[in-house]
């Protein structure tokens, strides 16, 4: 299997403080890669180094089989980069603009590129800098795709924007991913949920796991046991059974290796027979808040 974005024991350091911290990380080629965790995770600087705006303190990158260090124009050439602080020349026009970027890519397509301008419903004589926020990153996304990359990397793109605008602009990036890799950077986890393939959760610099959706999805589960009276929490509890809470005769918590078999035989060690146990799905925003959660607690 190709990967277009490699890292090996990947750290950067600001001075005392470490943002990325031994980050391994494999994005498969062809697939929707979401990065996600808390602020200050370090998911802002590892596309940073990834696009060689900043260097590794040490460990290395690869991008397209090149180290990030090295990246040059015929490889910028085949990435699509978009981030919600990126900066565009504010004194020309939409069409202009992508007039403008037009020689530099080999594989503009001009064809494409007035079909996403009137897809985001672009004003074409309008300057950049006077668009909206929503319709800016809509400029900037256009830009991105008309050259049909073949990787795409997204650094918190849906940041300020209403639902409406993050739906344009899911809809105009989802049919032009055939044989492009998506790595993308979002807080918007319910977005993310709709579309990624793959999620890798950053939390204090280090990668907790990374895998497939469905993977994921699958082995979370919520857990709520009733008992037939009020015992407390076992002392001997799972470590893979997070965020215990209890209330009366009801204990509560989130099986992050559930098999529904392992899991009830599990239950029933600790708290007996005879018991009421109801096993729920997760959206990807409870999985989230729940590691979140689990992070904090284990680093008090």
């Amino acid at each position: 299997m190709n990967y277009p974005i490699r890292t090996h024991a990947l750290t950067r350091r600001y001075g005392g403080t470490v943002a990325l911290d031994g980050l391994d990380l494999e994005v498969p080629e062809g697939s929707i890669f979401g990065l996600v965790g808390p602020n200050g995770a370090g998911k802002t600087t590892a596309i940073k180094v990834l696009m060689n705006l900043q260097r590794p303190s040490s460990g290395r990158a690869e991008v397209l089989e090149c180290d990030s260090v090295r990246l040059g124009p015929s490889h910028f050439a085949q990435i699509g980069y978009v981030s919600e602080n990126q900066k565009l020349p504010g004194g020309m026009t939409v069409e202009g603009f992508m007039n403008y970027l037009r020689p530099f890519y080999p594989t503009w397509d001009d064809a494409l590129a007035d079909e996403l301008i009137r897809q985001f419903d672009l004003p074409r004589t309008r300057k950049l800098r006077h668009l909206s926020h929503g319709m800016f990153m809509k400029a900037a996304m256009a830009s991105s795709l008309a050259y049909r990359p073949k990787l795409i990397v997204l650094d918190e793109p849906f940041t300020g924007l209403d639902p409406l605008v993050r739906d344009e602009l899911i809809e105009g990036l989802l049919p032009r991913t055939e044989n492009t890799t998506v790595f993308i950077s979002s807080h918007d986890l319910s977005e993310i949920e709709s579309f990624a393939s793959h999620i890798g959760f950053l939390d204090r610099g280090r990668l907790q796991f990374s895998e497939e959706m469905g993977s994921l999805a699958a082995r979370f589960r919520e857990v709520e046991v009733t008992l037939e009276r009020p015992a407390a929490i076992p002392q001997q509890w799972p470590a893979t059974w997070l965020n215990a809470q209890q209330s009366a005769a009801v204990i509560r918590f989130v099986d992050s290796q559930f098999e529904a078999e392992r899991t009830m035989a599990e239950v029933e060690r600790l708290f007996g027979g005879g018991l009421q146990v109801a096993v729920n799905p997760m959206p990807l925003r409870a999985i989230f808040v729940t590691l979140a959660k689990a992070g904090r607690k284990a680093a008090a």
